[in-house]
């Protein structure tokens, strides 16, 4: 039997979901898209609200998918160390951002915390790339994304600021 389609491996994949999921499921948590959200002023090109659960779906089943690849080829605990260390760091600063953007409604500190989440991906894909290339490679998309979604977030903080003070 190939080792990728092992029970442990099959195993550490849905482990690898289970956390890429639970990662969605609390930045979904802090996710409120009540009046608050619905009264700021959006770019006219920003995706409906309902392509981002699409979106943000596949990336996180990328990512599990990239996680598990990543975890499969780290032949030593050090590299196993460092493929669950670069997937945690991204992991706390995309909740992070959730937090910052919707739960504390200030889309102006999401934009500064944006370039560590954008830097933590570029860190990812650099760091799985001698591990795994399918690994790397199957994080760009999320890249991208996150590169569209910064751009997104810097129109809407130049069409809604100020936000010191607008907390409700």
């Amino acid at each position: 039997m190939n080792p990728l389609w092992s029970r442990q491996s099959l195993i550490r994949l849905a482990l690898a979901i289970v956390l890429s999921y639970a990662t969605a499921g609390i930045g979904g948590a802090l996710t409120d898209l009540g009046p608050w959200y619905f009264a700021l002023r959006h770019p006219a090109w920003k995706p409906p609200d309902a392509a981002f659960g699409v979106i943000w779906t596949t990336i996180f089943t990328l990512c599990a998918v990239s996680a598990w690849l990543a975890w499969q080829a780290a032949e030593t605990p050090a590299l196993k160390r460092r493929v669950a260390w670069l997937f945690g760091v991204n992991a706390l600063l995309n909740i992070l951002w959730s937090a910052l953007y919707f739960k504390l409604q200030r889309p102006d500190w999401a934009l500064y915390e944006v370039v560590f989440l954008w830097l933590s991906i570029v860190a990812l894909i650099v760091g799985l790339w001698h591990l795994s290339r399918w690994a790397s490679l199957l994080l760009t998309t999320y890249w991208v994304w996150v590169s569209i979604a910064a751009v997104l977030n810097w129109e809407t903080v130049q069409l809604n600021a100020p936000f010191a003070g607008v907390l409700g």
